[in-house]
Parts: C-alpha cells; structure tokens; sequence
C-alpha cells in the first residue's frame, strides 16, 4: 500500500464527477435497478441482473442488451476515478467492494448513477507519486471491472473483447477529448503523460494478459462516412441489434 496523504474532494471538484461521470452520494429512491457491484462476483445474482437488465436496454438478443449495459459500468466505474486521478490528482476506492450502482430514470431513460460506500480520498506523496497511479489504475481495473467482465462473459456468453473495447473506446475518448476542452496548459501536459502510460502500463494492472488498451489501440482514419478521422473498432458492440436498429460509425460490420 502506497503511504498517501489524506485529503477530501472540493465541492467544485465534486459538482463535476456528479455532473459529468454520475458519481453520487445519496442512495436512489427507486432501487429496482441499484445493484451492490460484489454481487457480479455471484454467478446467479449476475445473471438475474442482466437478466431485469434487457427490460430498460431493449435489444433483438441478450447479448445486445448487455453489451449496452457494459458501456455504462465501464464509464461509471473509470470515468471518475480517473478523472479525479489526473485532473484533481485525487485517488478514490472504485474496488467491487466499494462500488454501489444506483437506479435512476430520467425522462423514461436509465441513466445508472455510481455511489462509493466509503469516500476517503487520498493524494500522492512525491515519491510515491508512480506507485499511487498504478494502485489507482489498479484499483478500477483489476479489481472491479475486469472481475465483472469475467462473470458477465460466461453467464451471457458475450466475448470478453468486446466488453473490454466497450472499455477502451470510452478511455480513448475522455482522454483525448473530453479531459482536453476544460484543460489548462499545465493539466493538458498530465492527461498526456496519464493516456501515454495508461496505453503502456502492465497488464497485471487491468487484471488481463494483455493492456486492453493497448489492444484496442489503433491509427485513426477516415472513411467515406466520416470526414474527421476515426478509430475502427476491432469488435462489434451489437448496436445494430437495439432499436436504433443503427451501425456505429466505427463498426467493423459496416461496409
């Protein structure tokens, strides 16, 4: 364990990961589809889940549905903490033991909300500031995320990659978009240097044999339907299968 100081969140700073990430502190008053994130780890639990799931992410088949549901536990889960982690230079537990998703309808839309048991914030000494980043790193990856994909893909048989590229296309875009707009000068260096390593770092941080990131990684280009260049998917997401009945701009099934 890296000997952080202890420090707390700004309610500026914690406008924004509610604001922009969803990350709340009071339980939903409609709990029908709040889940603790430790129940994943239960096959059963897991799968009856999932399974109330396909009723608020409609889709052809389950897979669809729950390759949806995926992007929105990978964004809850990252979004946040690593924001905080490079933009505030602030670490939070998103261990599964920590992690509680909260229902939340708005406008007949399932917009989840991710609530953390315990709040303590902690930020990095000077010379542990390496350490603290891959226990940060570690902490949403390894033991959160990549647990729940590995239930998930064997109760709904969806491949692990496209889970995981559900992961990392959202990591791609917040880091090379999102963080960037409301930068400053000195924060655009560290998003650089945090994306750079994250696009780098041990496998053994994300959980996997491999850096998912890096797996998904490829040279953006432009294609007859986007004129600003983009970054094909290696895997389909199954969007076509909801009711948007839709390719994605990125789907390796477009033609």
């Amino acid at each position: 364990m890296t000997n952080n100081m202890s420090s707390s969140l700004k309610p500026e700073e914690m406008e924004i990961l509610s604001k922009d990430f969803r990350l709340v502190r009071n339980i939903s008053s409609d709990s029908s589809y709040s889940i603790a994130s430790k129940d994943f780890l239960h096959q059963e639990k897991c799968l009856a889940y999932l399974n109330k799931v396909t009723d608020i992410l409609p889709a052809s088949t389950k897979v669809a549905s729950v390759s949806q549901f995926s992007k929105r536990y990978a964004f809850l889960t990252f979004g946040s903490g690593l924001y905080s982690m490079t933009m505030y230079n602030k670490g939070l537990d998103y261990s599964i033991n920590n992690c509680y998703i909260e229902s939340n309808y708005h406008r007949e839309s399932w917009i989840p909300n991710l609530r953390l048991l315990d709040w303590h914030v902690t930020e990095p000494e000077d010379e542990n500031w390496n350490k603290w980043r891959d226990q940060m790193i570690q902490t949403i990856f390894a033991e959160n995320i990549a647990k729940v994909w590995e239930v998930i893909s064997k109760v709904v048989r969806i491949p692990s990659s496209v889970l995981w590229e559900n992961t990392a296309i959202s990591v791609y875009w917040m880091y090379e978009k999102k963080m960037r707009e409301e930068a400053s000068e000195n924060q655009k260096e560290r998003i650089l240097e945090d994306y750079h390593y994250l696009l780098s770092a041990p496998a053994d941080l994300f959980g996997t044999a491999e850096n998912p990131l890096t797996k998904f990684d490829s040279p953006k280009s432009t294609t007859a339907s986007s004129v600003e260049p983009i970054r094909m998917r290696k895997t389909c997401c199954y969007y076509y299968q909801t009711p948007a009945n839709i390719y994605c701009r990125t789907c390796p099934r477009k033609k």
